[in-house]
């Protein structure tokens, strides 16, 4: 299992139980597209908006919401339902392979993240949002804590050899 030694490990194993939590989320909302129709998230969008619209028509997140929820047709909800389901499946798979030590996912979710950085910054260039700049800065930070904790991992497993060749000498190492 993973531990955490010192303040950057904390902070990478706080972030990346973030990420872990993220993944679930998408899950959740995946599951959620599939087995609802366009037309009842937009009945839940109206639902879970009404009171706060009736006291500020204007209210940013309320407007979003609902504007979200009447371009969504057959096709988006499908394309947002897999996007959702594959975007959380691969974080969760790998930030539980990642607590449990498995220092192959560490390179994987590297490149994975940078993947997401990528379209992010694809978005943020053609709609830039304080949420999509917050998230993709918060996966630039997630890479540089897990190149920083990769490579320490692997010094780790490197030391007990290499402490067993100098106390035993290369002469006493036999085959």
């Amino acid at each position: 299992m993973f531990k955490p030694q010192n303040w950057f490990d904390r902070v990478f194993e706080i972030g990346i139980i973030g990420k872990g939590l993220n993944g679930v989320a998408e899950l959740v909302g995946g599951m959620l597209l599939l087995f609802l129709s366009p037309d009842r998230i937009h009945r839940i969008a109206v639902t879970l908006t009404q009171a706060e619209l009736s006291e500020d028509p204007r209210d940013f997140i309320a407007t979003y919401i609902l504007h979200t929820a009447n371009g969504l047709t057959g096709n988006s909800v499908l394309f947002g339902a897999v996007y959702l389901l594959a975007h959380g499946l691969v974080k969760v798979s790998l930030v539980v392979a990642i607590l449990m030590n498995k220092i192959w996912a560490y390179p994987w979710l590297i490149a994975v993240l940078i993947l997401f950085i990528v379209y992010q910054t694809y978005q943020i260039a053609l709609n830039p949002t304080a949420a999509l700049i917050a998230l993709t800065v918060f996966d630039l930070i997630i890479v540089a804590l897990t190149r920083r904790e990769y490579r320490q991992q692997r010094q780790r497993r490197k030391a007990p050899s290499e402490v067993e060749w100098r106390v035993a000498g290369p002469n006493d190492i036999h085959s």
